[in-house]
């Protein structure tokens, strides 16, 4: 099963269990929302890519109504369930359906966004996406990542999968929720956090940090610094 397959097969579910299968889901999305770097009331062009059911984008646009989004996802029934999410929203929308591995960044953005999302392609697309999401990003653009990261050992990697195991367990997940989750991370290609944090600095990114890490889930972020023409 692709990714594409996995995700329009769950699309119609997927938001009912993101608090148990994210354990640390207020503190995951909060640090990643705290992270943006404007005033409540700009106005900005905003990118997520990975939107899915566009659960990012809502955390978003709560606290910049007057920001625009552009959703990005390869799966056309996740991003219908964004549609109904947003179907009586005032703020402006757009929406792609494309592999944005795979195809070009469209378009220039003051923030590009993802959750849970860049942890499905090789580590050789991910190297290259952050090379395209440094050029797709406007002067003084930000880009923060909120996803999953494999763990630098082999004894670390089963340390986060038993650890994630235990908490979705005790925040009540139903049996067909984790069967669903176990399915869709079939698909994952995880990279070390250690290896992304150098991909970003090859990309040119500055303020290049690691913000937030519970186990494998952590937030990350980088700018795309003001060029400052010489007056002479």
């Amino acid at each position: 099963m692709s990714v594409q397959q996995a995700f329009d097969k769950g699309a119609r579910d997927y938001d009912s269990a993101r608090k148990q299968l994210i354990p640390c889901f207020d503190d995951f999305y909060g640090t990643a929302l705290a992270l943006i770097n404007r005033p409540q009331s700009d106005s900005f062009q905003v990118l997520d890519l990975g939107a899915g059911t566009g659960l990012f984008t809502s955390l978003v646009a709560q606290h910049y109504p007057n920001a625009s989004f552009t959703l990005c996802d390869i799966s056309s029934a996740m991003l219908s369930e964004a549609k109904n999410r947003f179907k009586h929203s005032a703020f402006t929308i757009d929406y792609q359906t494309k592999d944005y591995s795979a195809e070009p960044l469209v378009g220039k953005y003051d923030l590009i966004i993802s959750a849970l999302s860049i942890h499905h392609l090789d580590a050789q697309a991910k190297a290259a996406l952050f090379q395209n999401i440094y050029h797709a990003l406007n002067e003084g653009g930000q880009f923060i990542n909120a996803d999953q990261v494999l763990g630098e050992t082999a004894q670390l990697e089963t340390s986060y999968r038993n650890a994630w195991l235990k908490q979705v367990k005790e925040k009540g997940v139903t049996a067909n929720a984790l069967s669903a989750a176990l399915e869709r991370m079939k698909e994952d290609k995880m990279s070390t956090l250690s290896q992304q944090l150098q991909w970003m600095k090859d990309a040119q990114f500055q303020q290049v940090n690691c913000w937030y890490k519970n186990y494998s889930f952590v937030v990350f972020s980088g700018d795309k610094s003001l060029v400052i023409a010489d007056k002479k």
